[in-house]
């Protein structure tokens, strides 16, 4: 272990000297990328030196208690020894796993789409109350959520509605709740009282930085027509918004939230960089799944992960078996208990596979 932390603080010292360089400032990509290699590599560096410090304090005791020459002296030794030999195990592991590979992703910021399943009208109702359990959620977090674009339920909720959500780690946080997530309850619209199983679909799309996607814009065909929805005078009046279709792959984003069709079209086109991002994305984590047959991430996006059954009261996640008995606390936001617990798993997983190298 020692060998690889001593690697990392080799490479923490040369990535703080390239930092300031006026060259790598100038190249845009390679300053951000140095960047958040530099935050990530700053803990372990950090925990290198404290375990650097504990295994100097080992050292130090038992010289001083195998002289022997001085009971109190022997005594203090006996006492600095007990402390870092029984600091040494839990640090070790929280060194394991800060070593596991960061997923690169895992600090960008996020543009999430819910859209209705099956289930008809209470499936668009059931987009709205996820909606409004991942806005709390964000809003506990202090990140900031912003509606890109989004199109109503005939009877309450969406059919579909897309938002970004920017923040520190956003991505790597909530990555694991894209999937099917699906609702056991009575709908309102319901007479008999018979409980009824709908759906709706959440995709998590790592937002792109312009470096990360180069489009061209022949590639691109730009529509503007009137917004739609609650907005103020302009709605309906000017052409605001803006549809962008990518011709070679079909991809559609939209954004109508501004009353600026600049501001729109520019949004617009952060989204579609994000999808086609999102796109070799999804090849990669499909790849790395069949790899390592992870329980948390399948690489499968049609997958059901989720089921919140309000007649039981009870939220069980499929993919680790999980069971929590709060759900309406869980469907205001307070949804942490599970991210920690996939994170937990998936953590799990990656430090069985490195294990090998320490």
């Amino acid at each position: 272990m020692i060998d690889k932390l001593n690697i990392i603080k080799q490479r923490y010292d040369e990535v703080s000297d390239l930092i300031i360089q006026p060259d790598v400032i100038a190249d845009q990509k390679r300053y951000v990328n140095l960047n958040k290699e530099y935050t990530n590599l700053r803990p372990i560096v950090e925990k290198r030196q404290q375990y650097l410090t504990l295994l100097a304090n080992l050292e130090e005791a038992e010289e001083i208690i195998s002289a022997a020459e001085d009971a109190e002296m022997v005594e203090m030794a006996k006492m600095q020894y007990d402390e870092a030999k029984s600091a040494l195990p839990p640090l070790e592991e929280e060194i394991k796993f800060l070593l596991i590979p960061k997923d690169p992703e895992d600090a960008k910021d996020v543009v999430m789409e819910i859209r209705a399943g099956t289930g008809g009208d209470e499936a668009s109702i059931f987009a709205g109350d996820l909606y409004r359990m991942y806005a709390k959620y964000c809003e506990s977090k202090g990140w900031k959520t912003n509606v890109i674009d989004l199109n109503e339920g005939t009877a309450g909720g969406f059919k579909e509605i897309h938002f970004e959500v920017t923040g520190n780690n956003v991505y790597g946080t909530l990555k694991f709740e894209a999937g099917v997530h699906r609702v056991q309850r009575v709908p309102q619209t319901e007479t008999q009282g018979r409980v009824h199983t709908s759906a709706a679909t959440v995709m998590i799309i790592p937002e792109a930085e312009d470096f990360d996607v180069q489009i061209d814009p022949k590639d691109v065909r730009i529509d503007f027509f009137c917004s739609s929805g609650p907005g103020g005078q302009s709605v309906n009046t000017t052409y605001s918004a803006v549809r962008l279709t990518h011709i070679p792959t079909g991809l559609v984003a939209q954004c109508q939230d501004q009353k600026s069709q600049h501001k729109n079209k520019e949004k617009a086109f952060k989204v579609l960089r994000s999808r086609l991002y999102d796109l070799e994305l999804a090849k990669r984590q499909e790849e790395d799944a069949a790899k390592r047959n992870s329980q948390v991430s399948s690489g499968d996006r049609s997958a059901k992960i989720r089921t919140y059954n309000y007649p039981q009261g009870r939220v069980t996640d499929h993919r680790i078996g999980l069971t929590l008995y709060d759900l309406q606390n869980i469907i205001n936001g307070d949804i942490q208990r599970i991210i920690d617990e996939l994170q937990l798993v998936e953590n799990t997983e990656k430090l069985k596979e490195a294990s090998e190298s320490f």
